[in-house]
Protein backbone atom coordinates (compact mmCIF):
# COMPACT_ATOMS: atom_id res chain seq x y z
CA UNK A 1 0.00 0.00 0.00
CA UNK A 2 0.98 3.59 -0.78
CA UNK A 3 1.86 6.10 1.94
CA UNK A 4 -0.22 9.16 -0.15
CA UNK A 5 -2.20 10.38 2.74
CA UNK A 6 -1.72 13.99 4.81
CA UNK A 7 -3.48 15.46 7.15
CA UNK A 8 -6.43 16.85 5.25
CA UNK A 9 -7.00 14.05 3.41
CA UNK A 10 -6.94 12.18 7.09
CA UNK A 11 -9.39 14.73 8.46
CA UNK A 12 -11.99 14.58 5.95
CA UNK A 13 -12.01 10.27 5.98
CA UNK A 14 -12.53 10.90 9.71
CA UNK A 15 -15.60 13.37 9.39
CA UNK A 16 -16.70 12.07 6.64
CA UNK A 17 -16.59 8.28 8.07
CA UNK A 18 -18.56 10.27 11.26
CA UNK A 19 -20.98 12.81 9.42
CA UNK A 20 -23.27 10.05 7.08
CA UNK A 21 -27.22 9.26 7.86
CA UNK A 22 -27.02 10.24 11.43
CA UNK A 23 -27.25 13.52 11.02
CA UNK A 24 -30.25 12.98 9.02
CA UNK A 25 -32.30 10.64 11.68
CA UNK A 26 -30.28 10.84 14.99
CA UNK A 27 -31.38 13.62 16.17
CA UNK A 28 -34.76 12.47 15.53
CA UNK A 29 -34.56 9.30 17.02
CA UNK A 30 -32.65 10.45 20.18
CA UNK A 31 -35.88 12.95 20.94
CA UNK A 32 -38.19 10.00 20.91
CA UNK A 33 -36.07 8.29 23.48
CA UNK A 34 -34.89 10.86 25.74
CA UNK A 35 -36.30 14.13 24.75
CA UNK A 36 -34.18 17.80 25.13
CA UNK A 37 -32.30 16.04 27.26
CA UNK A 38 -31.04 14.47 24.02
CA UNK A 39 -28.54 16.80 24.59
CA UNK A 40 -26.52 15.48 27.24
CA UNK A 41 -26.48 12.11 25.94
CA UNK A 42 -24.28 13.92 22.66
CA UNK A 43 -22.07 15.73 24.87
CA UNK A 44 -21.50 12.24 27.18
CA UNK A 45 -21.36 10.79 23.59
CA UNK A 46 -18.50 12.81 22.18
CA UNK A 47 -16.46 12.47 25.60
CA UNK A 48 -16.89 9.13 25.86
CA UNK A 49 -15.64 8.47 22.42
CA UNK A 50 -13.19 10.68 22.80
CA UNK A 51 -11.47 9.04 25.77
CA UNK A 52 -12.34 5.73 23.38
CA UNK A 53 -9.73 7.51 20.80
CA UNK A 54 -6.94 8.63 22.53
CA UNK A 55 -6.59 4.36 22.69
CA UNK A 56 -6.79 4.52 18.94
CA UNK A 57 -4.64 6.98 18.56
CA UNK A 58 -1.39 5.86 20.74
CA UNK A 59 -2.16 2.05 18.77
CA UNK A 60 -2.26 3.62 15.63
CA UNK A 61 0.79 5.91 15.89
CA UNK A 62 2.63 2.96 17.59
CA UNK A 63 2.22 0.66 15.17
CA UNK A 64 0.52 1.92 12.03
CA UNK A 65 -0.96 -0.68 9.40
CA UNK A 66 -3.45 -1.02 6.95
CA UNK A 67 -6.32 -1.73 8.72
CA UNK A 68 -5.14 -1.34 12.33
CA UNK A 69 -8.13 -2.41 14.47
CA UNK A 70 -8.58 -5.79 13.29
CA UNK A 71 -4.95 -6.38 13.71
CA UNK A 72 -3.80 -5.35 16.82
CA UNK A 73 -6.41 -7.61 19.33
CA UNK A 74 -4.51 -9.95 17.15
CA UNK A 75 -1.40 -9.62 17.64
CA UNK A 76 -2.37 -8.63 21.91
CA UNK A 77 -4.15 -11.45 22.65
CA UNK A 78 -3.66 -14.29 20.19
CA UNK A 79 -5.85 -15.81 17.65
CA UNK A 80 -8.91 -16.87 19.35
CA UNK A 81 -9.78 -12.97 19.96
CA UNK A 82 -8.22 -12.27 16.53
CA UNK A 83 -10.80 -14.25 15.39
CA UNK A 84 -13.93 -13.35 17.14
CA UNK A 85 -12.95 -9.56 17.04
CA UNK A 86 -12.17 -10.05 13.03
CA UNK A 87 -15.83 -11.57 12.51
CA UNK A 88 -17.49 -8.91 14.84
CA UNK A 89 -15.43 -6.34 12.21
CA UNK A 90 -17.02 -8.68 9.20
CA UNK A 91 -20.51 -8.43 10.50
CA UNK A 92 -19.82 -4.78 11.39
CA UNK A 93 -19.49 -3.94 7.15
CA UNK A 94 -23.48 -4.14 7.47
CA UNK A 95 -23.30 -0.49 8.76
CA UNK A 96 -22.39 0.67 5.10
CA UNK A 97 -26.00 -1.10 4.91
CA UNK A 98 -27.08 1.42 7.21
CA UNK A 99 -25.83 4.76 4.69
CA UNK A 100 -27.35 3.60 1.76
CA UNK A 101 -30.78 2.53 3.76
CA UNK A 102 -30.96 5.79 4.39
CA UNK A 103 -30.31 7.07 1.33
CA UNK A 104 -32.98 4.98 -0.26
CA UNK A 105 -35.28 6.61 2.82
CA UNK A 106 -34.67 9.88 1.39
CA UNK A 107 -34.94 9.11 -2.26
CA UNK A 108 -38.65 7.82 -1.49
CA UNK A 109 -39.50 11.57 -0.99
CA UNK A 110 -39.36 11.06 -5.05
CA UNK A 111 -39.68 7.62 -5.99
CA UNK A 112 -42.44 6.64 -3.21
CA UNK A 113 -41.96 2.78 -4.64
CA UNK A 114 -38.42 2.61 -2.60
CA UNK A 115 -39.29 2.72 1.46
CA UNK A 116 -42.62 1.31 2.76
CA UNK A 117 -42.30 2.83 5.85
CA UNK A 118 -40.13 -0.01 7.62
CA UNK A 119 -38.27 -1.68 5.34
CA UNK A 120 -36.68 -1.28 1.47
CA UNK A 121 -39.04 -2.75 -1.05
CA UNK A 122 -37.98 -4.77 -3.86
CA UNK A 123 -37.21 -2.34 -6.15
CA UNK A 124 -35.89 0.12 -3.22
CA UNK A 125 -33.61 -3.38 -2.70
CA UNK A 126 -32.58 -3.38 -6.38
CA UNK A 127 -31.54 0.42 -6.49
CA UNK A 128 -29.33 -0.12 -3.12
CA UNK A 129 -27.76 -2.89 -4.79
CA UNK A 130 -26.89 -0.99 -7.75
CA UNK A 131 -25.60 1.90 -5.83
CA UNK A 132 -23.28 -0.47 -3.80
CA UNK A 133 -22.02 -1.47 -7.02
CA UNK A 134 -21.05 1.97 -8.09
CA UNK A 135 -19.56 2.98 -4.49
CA UNK A 136 -17.46 -0.35 -4.87
CA UNK A 137 -16.71 0.87 -8.38
CA UNK A 138 -15.13 4.57 -7.11
CA UNK A 139 -13.05 2.76 -4.43
CA UNK A 140 -11.54 0.44 -7.18
CA UNK A 141 -8.79 3.30 -7.87
CA UNK A 142 -5.79 4.94 -6.10
CA UNK A 143 -6.40 5.73 -2.71
CA UNK A 144 -4.87 9.30 -2.88
CA UNK A 145 -8.03 9.73 -6.05
CA UNK A 146 -10.61 8.46 -3.21
CA UNK A 147 -8.70 10.82 -0.49
CA UNK A 148 -9.42 14.00 -3.02
CA UNK A 149 -13.22 13.19 -3.96
CA UNK A 150 -13.95 12.53 -0.05
CA UNK A 151 -12.33 15.89 0.41
CA UNK A 152 -15.07 17.92 -1.81
CA UNK A 153 -17.87 15.43 -0.45
CA UNK A 154 -17.03 16.45 3.27
CA UNK A 155 -16.87 20.24 1.90
CA UNK A 156 -20.68 19.91 1.09
CA UNK A 157 -21.71 17.87 3.88
CA UNK A 158 -20.29 20.59 6.29
CA UNK A 159 -22.28 23.16 4.18
CA UNK A 160 -25.65 21.68 3.72
CA UNK A 161 -25.97 21.36 7.83
CA UNK A 162 -24.83 24.73 8.86
CA UNK A 163 -27.30 26.11 6.35
CA UNK A 164 -29.98 23.65 7.80
CA UNK A 165 -29.93 24.78 11.30
CA UNK A 166 -29.38 28.40 10.42
CA UNK A 167 -32.61 28.01 8.23
CA UNK A 168 -34.69 26.31 10.94
CA UNK A 169 -33.72 28.45 13.83
CA UNK A 170 -34.41 31.98 11.86
CA UNK A 171 -37.83 30.12 10.49
CA UNK A 172 -39.23 28.73 13.24
CA UNK A 173 -37.86 28.54 16.80
CA UNK A 174 -40.00 28.06 20.17
CA UNK A 175 -38.96 29.52 23.20
CA UNK A 176 -39.47 27.10 25.98
CA UNK A 177 -38.80 23.54 24.66
CA UNK A 178 -36.68 22.60 27.07
CA UNK A 179 -39.11 22.69 30.20
CA UNK A 180 -42.38 22.43 27.84
CA UNK A 181 -43.86 18.67 27.29
CA UNK A 182 -42.95 17.04 29.95
CA UNK A 183 -39.78 18.84 31.41
CA UNK A 184 -35.86 18.81 30.26
CA UNK A 185 -36.00 14.49 30.68
CA UNK A 186 -39.55 13.60 29.93
CA UNK A 187 -38.76 9.84 29.64
CA UNK A 188 -36.13 10.06 33.14
CA UNK A 189 -32.43 10.46 32.71
CA UNK A 190 -31.91 6.72 32.54
CA UNK A 191 -33.35 7.35 28.78
CA UNK A 192 -29.90 9.54 28.23
CA UNK A 193 -28.00 6.29 28.27
CA UNK A 194 -30.59 4.31 26.19
CA UNK A 195 -30.78 7.12 23.55
CA UNK A 196 -26.37 6.46 23.35
CA UNK A 197 -27.40 3.26 20.94
CA UNK A 198 -31.27 2.88 20.50
CA UNK A 199 -31.38 6.68 19.31
CA UNK A 200 -28.47 6.38 16.99
CA UNK A 201 -26.17 8.44 18.96
CA UNK A 202 -22.85 6.22 19.39
CA UNK A 203 -23.53 5.17 15.70
CA UNK A 204 -23.76 8.71 14.47
CA UNK A 205 -20.88 9.60 16.57
CA UNK A 206 -19.03 6.37 15.64
CA UNK A 207 -16.60 6.09 12.74
CA UNK A 208 -14.06 8.50 14.47
CA UNK A 209 -11.00 5.57 14.12
CA UNK A 210 -11.68 5.51 9.83
CA UNK A 211 -8.31 7.55 9.74
CA UNK A 212 -6.45 4.68 11.98
CA UNK A 213 -7.29 2.39 9.47
CA UNK A 214 -5.82 4.10 6.69
CA UNK A 215 -2.32 4.55 8.95
CA UNK A 216 -0.83 1.79 7.03
CA UNK A 217 -1.18 4.60 3.93
CA UNK A 218 0.05 7.67 5.57
CA UNK A 219 2.83 10.26 5.36
CA UNK A 220 4.18 10.47 9.29
CA UNK A 221 1.41 8.90 10.98
CA UNK A 222 2.71 9.53 14.45
CA UNK A 223 2.83 13.50 13.74
CA UNK A 224 -0.45 13.36 11.74
CA UNK A 225 -2.76 10.83 13.01
CA UNK A 226 -3.58 11.98 16.41
CA UNK A 227 -5.02 15.71 15.15
CA UNK A 228 -6.73 14.39 12.44
CA UNK A 229 -8.61 12.17 14.21
CA UNK A 230 -9.62 14.68 17.16
CA UNK A 231 -9.99 17.18 14.33
CA UNK A 232 -12.74 15.27 13.11
CA UNK A 233 -14.55 14.27 16.45
CA UNK A 234 -14.29 17.69 17.46
CA UNK A 235 -16.08 19.49 14.13
CA UNK A 236 -18.59 16.46 14.00
CA UNK A 237 -20.06 17.05 17.35
CA UNK A 238 -20.11 20.48 17.09
CA UNK A 239 -22.48 20.08 13.94
CA UNK A 240 -24.71 17.59 15.67
CA UNK A 241 -25.00 19.30 18.74
CA UNK A 242 -26.72 22.37 16.63
CA UNK A 243 -29.03 19.80 14.48
CA UNK A 244 -30.05 18.72 17.91
CA UNK A 245 -30.76 22.08 19.12
CA UNK A 246 -32.71 23.08 15.89
CA UNK A 247 -34.65 20.33 15.75
CA UNK A 248 -35.78 20.57 19.26
CA UNK A 249 -36.84 24.22 19.26
CA UNK A 250 -38.42 24.02 15.75
CA UNK A 251 -40.71 20.90 15.91
CA UNK A 252 -44.25 22.58 15.32
CA UNK A 253 -46.28 22.82 18.51
CA UNK A 254 -49.30 20.78 17.23
CA UNK A 255 -47.02 17.60 16.69
CA UNK A 256 -46.24 17.86 20.42
CA UNK A 257 -49.61 16.69 21.69
CA UNK A 258 -48.19 13.13 22.60
CA UNK A 259 -44.51 14.57 23.76
CA UNK A 260 -41.52 13.68 21.92
CA UNK A 261 -42.18 10.16 21.35
CA UNK A 262 -45.51 10.62 19.10
CA UNK A 263 -43.02 13.33 16.60
CA UNK A 264 -42.20 10.98 13.96
CA UNK A 265 -40.77 11.83 10.34
CA UNK A 266 -39.69 9.64 7.51
CA UNK A 267 -36.96 12.04 6.83
CA UNK A 268 -36.96 14.55 9.52
CA UNK A 269 -35.24 17.72 8.17
CA UNK A 270 -36.62 17.27 4.93
CA UNK A 271 -40.48 17.56 6.15
CA UNK A 272 -39.36 20.23 8.76
CA UNK A 273 -38.29 22.04 5.76
CA UNK A 274 -41.68 22.20 3.87
CA UNK A 275 -43.89 22.19 6.96
CA UNK A 276 -41.89 25.51 7.75
CA UNK A 277 -42.45 26.57 3.87
CA UNK A 278 -38.80 26.46 3.36
CA UNK A 279 -38.91 24.87 0.07
CA UNK A 280 -35.64 25.89 -1.37
CA UNK A 281 -34.10 24.22 1.95
CA UNK A 282 -36.46 21.40 1.10
CA UNK A 283 -34.75 20.73 -2.42
CA UNK A 284 -31.32 21.13 -0.63
CA UNK A 285 -31.73 18.73 1.91
CA UNK A 286 -33.21 15.89 -0.33
CA UNK A 287 -30.17 16.26 -2.26
CA UNK A 288 -27.86 15.96 0.79
CA UNK A 289 -29.59 13.33 1.76
CA UNK A 290 -28.20 11.49 -0.99
CA UNK A 291 -24.56 12.92 -1.25
CA UNK A 292 -24.44 13.18 2.71
CA UNK A 293 -24.77 9.23 3.73
CA UNK A 294 -23.33 8.16 0.03
CA UNK A 295 -20.09 9.79 1.14
CA UNK A 296 -20.19 8.02 4.14
CA UNK A 297 -20.78 4.54 2.24
CA UNK A 298 -17.64 5.62 0.15
CA UNK A 299 -15.94 5.97 2.96
CA UNK A 300 -17.32 2.76 4.36
CA UNK A 301 -16.90 0.81 1.40
CA UNK A 302 -13.08 1.42 1.98
CA UNK A 303 -12.73 0.78 5.49
CA UNK A 304 -14.31 -2.11 4.80
CA UNK A 305 -11.90 -3.13 1.98
CA UNK A 306 -8.58 -2.53 4.59
CA UNK A 307 -10.37 -4.81 7.10
CA UNK A 308 -11.01 -7.37 4.91
CA UNK A 309 -7.46 -7.12 3.81
CA UNK A 310 -6.24 -7.06 7.40
CA UNK A 311 -8.76 -10.39 8.24
CA UNK A 312 -6.90 -12.49 5.36
CA UNK A 313 -3.67 -11.19 6.48
CA UNK A 314 -4.97 -12.91 9.84
CA UNK A 315 -5.86 -15.84 8.04
CA UNK A 316 -9.44 -15.77 9.57
CA UNK A 317 -11.13 -15.49 5.85
CA UNK A 318 -8.68 -16.86 2.79
CA UNK A 319 -5.62 -15.20 1.84
CA UNK A 320 -6.92 -14.61 -1.57
CA UNK A 321 -8.59 -11.56 -0.28
CA UNK A 322 -5.20 -10.27 0.68
CA UNK A 323 -4.18 -9.50 -2.62
CA UNK A 324 -3.39 -5.93 -3.37
CA UNK A 325 -3.21 -4.78 -6.94
CA UNK A 326 -0.15 -3.32 -7.81
CA UNK A 327 -1.07 -0.60 -10.09
CA UNK A 328 -3.53 1.26 -7.82
CA UNK A 329 -2.61 -0.12 -4.41
CA UNK A 330 -5.95 -0.85 -3.72
CA UNK A 331 -7.11 -4.37 -1.97
CA UNK A 332 -9.77 -4.86 -5.13
CA UNK A 333 -10.53 -8.50 -3.97
CA UNK A 334 -11.33 -7.33 -0.75
CA UNK A 335 -13.79 -4.73 -2.00
CA UNK A 336 -16.12 -7.31 -3.96
CA UNK A 337 -16.20 -9.92 -1.17
CA UNK A 338 -17.41 -6.46 0.80
CA UNK A 339 -20.42 -5.67 -1.36
CA UNK A 340 -21.90 -9.18 -1.15
CA UNK A 341 -21.92 -8.05 2.50
CA UNK A 342 -23.36 -5.40 2.26
CA UNK A 343 -26.36 -6.53 -0.22
CA UNK A 344 -26.62 -9.65 2.33
CA UNK A 345 -27.38 -6.84 5.42
CA UNK A 346 -29.84 -5.06 3.46
CA UNK A 347 -31.94 -8.03 3.22
CA UNK A 348 -33.12 -8.93 6.40
CA UNK A 349 -33.14 -5.58 7.96
CA UNK A 350 -33.73 -2.81 5.69
CA UNK A 351 -34.26 0.77 7.80
CA UNK A 352 -32.05 2.88 9.06
CA UNK A 353 -32.52 2.46 12.85
CA UNK A 354 -32.66 -1.48 12.95
CA UNK A 355 -29.39 -1.80 10.87
CA UNK A 356 -27.33 0.59 13.38
CA UNK A 357 -29.08 -0.60 16.56
CA UNK A 358 -26.99 -3.76 15.86
CA UNK A 359 -23.95 -2.94 13.91
CA UNK A 360 -23.14 -0.03 16.76
CA UNK A 361 -22.58 -2.78 19.43
CA UNK A 362 -20.48 -4.87 16.61
CA UNK A 363 -18.01 -1.42 16.73
CA UNK A 364 -18.06 -1.20 20.46
CA UNK A 365 -16.29 -4.04 20.87
CA UNK A 366 -13.72 -3.13 18.68
CA UNK A 367 -13.13 -0.66 20.90
CA UNK A 368 -12.73 -3.20 23.93
CA UNK A 369 -10.44 -4.65 22.35
CA UNK A 370 -8.06 -2.32 21.25
CA UNK A 371 -8.26 -1.12 24.87
CA UNK A 372 -6.42 -4.18 25.90
CA UNK A 373 -4.57 -3.81 23.00
CA UNK A 374 -2.60 -1.07 24.30
CA UNK A 375 -2.53 -2.27 27.60
CA UNK A 376 -0.97 -5.06 26.49
CA UNK A 377 1.36 -3.17 24.29
CA UNK A 378 2.82 -0.69 26.43
CA UNK A 379 4.62 -3.70 29.16
CA UNK A 380 7.76 -4.54 28.42
CA UNK A 381 6.65 -8.04 26.88
CA UNK A 382 4.45 -6.16 24.59
CA UNK A 383 7.53 -3.54 23.35
CA UNK A 384 6.03 -0.21 24.82
CA UNK A 385 4.39 2.54 22.65
CA UNK A 386 4.75 5.35 21.37
CA UNK A 387 3.94 7.54 24.41
CA UNK A 388 2.12 10.33 22.24
CA UNK A 389 -1.15 9.98 25.11
CA UNK A 390 -0.08 10.47 28.60
CA UNK A 391 -2.15 8.57 31.33
CA UNK A 392 -2.34 5.37 29.25
CA UNK A 393 -2.73 3.47 32.54
CA UNK A 394 -6.15 4.62 33.95
CA UNK A 395 -7.23 5.52 30.15
CA UNK A 396 -7.10 2.03 28.93
CA UNK A 397 -9.35 0.51 31.55
CA UNK A 398 -11.38 3.58 31.32
CA UNK A 399 -11.64 3.29 28.08
CA UNK A 400 -12.93 -0.41 28.25
CA UNK A 401 -15.55 -0.27 30.87
CA UNK A 402 -16.87 2.90 28.48
CA UNK A 403 -17.36 0.57 25.62
CA UNK A 404 -18.65 -2.07 27.35
CA UNK A 405 -21.37 0.16 28.79
CA UNK A 406 -22.41 1.53 25.55
CA UNK A 407 -23.22 -2.13 24.42
CA UNK A 408 -25.08 -3.00 27.51
CA UNK A 409 -27.53 0.55 27.28
CA UNK A 410 -27.97 -0.61 23.32
CA UNK A 411 -30.57 -3.06 25.43
CA UNK A 412 -31.54 -6.59 25.03
CA UNK A 413 -33.69 -6.22 21.75
CA UNK A 414 -30.45 -5.53 20.00
CA UNK A 415 -27.70 -7.38 21.79
CA UNK A 416 -29.91 -11.27 21.87
CA UNK A 417 -28.81 -10.58 18.34
CA UNK A 418 -25.56 -8.78 17.96
CA UNK A 419 -23.60 -10.36 20.96
CA UNK A 420 -25.11 -14.11 19.84
CA UNK A 421 -23.72 -13.25 15.93
CA UNK A 422 -20.30 -12.40 17.17
CA UNK A 423 -19.82 -15.84 18.99
CA UNK A 424 -20.37 -17.75 16.22
CA UNK A 425 -17.28 -16.60 15.63
CA UNK A 426 -16.11 -19.11 17.98
CA UNK A 427 -17.50 -21.94 15.50
CA UNK A 428 -15.25 -20.44 12.80
CA UNK A 429 -12.22 -20.28 15.24
CA UNK A 430 -12.79 -24.25 16.08
CA UNK A 431 -12.93 -24.94 12.12
CA UNK A 432 -10.19 -23.10 11.43
CA UNK A 433 -8.26 -25.21 14.27
CA UNK A 434 -9.99 -28.49 13.41
CA UNK A 435 -7.99 -32.00 13.03
CA UNK A 436 -6.43 -31.78 9.66
CA UNK A 437 -7.21 -28.93 8.51
CA UNK A 438 -4.09 -26.77 6.63
CA UNK A 439 -1.58 -24.94 9.33
CA UNK A 440 -2.34 -21.09 9.76
CA UNK A 441 -0.03 -19.23 7.11
CA UNK A 442 2.27 -16.59 8.56
CA UNK A 443 0.02 -14.18 10.28
CA UNK A 444 2.71 -12.04 12.18
CA UNK A 445 1.57 -13.08 15.71
CA UNK A 446 3.99 -15.48 16.03
CA UNK A 447 4.25 -19.54 15.63
CA UNK A 448 1.06 -21.79 15.77
CA UNK A 449 0.42 -22.30 19.24
CA UNK A 450 -1.45 -25.63 20.59
CA UNK A 451 -5.88 -25.38 20.54
CA UNK A 452 -5.46 -25.29 24.38
CA UNK A 453 -3.29 -22.22 24.62
CA UNK A 454 -5.21 -20.63 22.56
CA UNK A 455 -8.31 -21.28 23.85
CA UNK A 456 -6.85 -20.43 27.63
CA UNK A 457 -5.37 -17.01 26.30
CA UNK A 458 -8.92 -15.88 24.53
CA UNK A 459 -11.41 -17.01 27.34
CA UNK A 460 -12.04 -13.51 28.82
CA UNK A 461 -13.68 -12.67 25.58
CA UNK A 462 -15.79 -15.47 25.08
CA UNK A 463 -16.57 -14.93 29.08
CA UNK A 464 -17.23 -10.93 28.32
CA UNK A 465 -19.66 -11.33 25.83
CA UNK A 466 -21.43 -14.28 27.70
CA UNK A 467 -21.63 -12.08 30.77
CA UNK A 468 -23.14 -8.67 28.74
CA UNK A 469 -25.60 -11.35 27.23
CA UNK A 470 -26.67 -12.22 30.82
CA UNK A 471 -26.71 -8.92 32.18
CA UNK A 472 -28.49 -7.38 29.51
CA UNK A 473 -31.49 -9.79 30.14
CA UNK A 474 -31.09 -9.21 33.54
CA UNK A 475 -30.84 -5.18 33.14
CA UNK A 476 -33.34 -2.72 32.82
CA UNK A 477 -32.60 -1.71 29.68
CA UNK A 478 -34.95 -3.73 27.82
CA UNK A 479 -34.25 -6.68 29.93
CA UNK A 480 -36.68 -8.31 32.33
CA UNK A 481 -35.28 -5.71 34.90
CA UNK A 482 -34.55 -8.25 37.57
CA UNK A 483 -31.62 -6.01 38.22
CA UNK A 484 -32.65 -2.77 39.13
CA UNK A 485 -30.95 0.75 37.90
CA UNK A 486 -28.37 2.41 38.83
CA UNK A 487 -26.74 -1.22 40.15
CA UNK A 488 -27.51 -2.94 36.47
CA UNK A 489 -24.81 -0.30 35.34
CA UNK A 490 -22.34 -0.52 37.99
CA UNK A 491 -22.25 -4.28 37.62
CA UNK A 492 -21.60 -3.78 34.50
CA UNK A 493 -18.88 -1.53 35.04
CA UNK A 494 -17.47 -4.21 38.02
CA UNK A 495 -17.30 -6.91 36.05
CA UNK A 496 -15.82 -5.13 32.97
CA UNK A 497 -12.77 -3.92 34.81
CA UNK A 498 -11.85 -7.64 36.11
CA UNK A 499 -12.74 -9.00 32.60
CA UNK A 500 -9.72 -6.06 31.47
CA UNK A 501 -7.04 -7.15 33.90
CA UNK A 502 -7.75 -10.61 33.40
CA UNK A 503 -7.18 -10.04 29.19
CA UNK A 504 -4.38 -7.81 30.20
CA UNK A 505 -2.90 -10.22 32.29
CA UNK A 506 -3.84 -13.51 29.55
CA UNK A 507 -1.97 -11.43 26.59
CA UNK A 508 1.04 -10.64 28.24
CA UNK A 509 1.82 -13.83 29.40
CA UNK A 510 1.38 -15.31 25.57
CA UNK A 511 3.64 -12.26 24.71
CA UNK A 512 6.48 -13.71 27.45
CA UNK A 513 5.88 -16.87 25.96
CA UNK A 514 6.74 -16.45 22.85
CA UNK A 515 9.92 -14.44 23.75
CA UNK A 516 11.11 -17.29 25.26
CA UNK A 517 10.44 -19.53 22.70
CA UNK A 518 12.20 -17.10 19.86
CA UNK A 519 14.93 -16.83 22.03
Amino acid sequence: MRRDLGFWGLTGIGFSNIVGSGWLFAAMYAAQTAGPAALLSWIGAGLLCGLVALVMIELGASRPEGGGTVRWPLFANGRLVGTLIGWSVLLSVGGTAAEISAIMQYTAHYLPGLYNGHTLTLAGLALACGLTVLLTALNWFAVRLFARLNTLVSIFKIAVPVATVLALVASGWHAGRLTDHGGFAPYGYVACLTALAGGGIVYSVNGFQAPLDFSGETRNPRRTLPWAVLAGIGLALLMYLALQVAYLFTVPEHLLGGGWQGVSFDSPFGQLALILNLHWLSTLLYADAVLSPGGSAYVGVAIDARHTYALAKNGTIPRYFMKVDEGSGMPRRALVINLVVIVLFLLPFGGWQDIVSVMGDMYLLIYAASAVAVAVFRTEAGGGTAGWVPGLRWIAPLSFVVASEFVYWSGWQHLRLALPLVLAGLLLFLGMRRPGARATVDDGAGPRRPLAAELRTGAWLVVYLLALTALSWLGTFKGSGHLPAPYDSLTVAAVALAVFFWAVRSGVGQLSAARQAAA
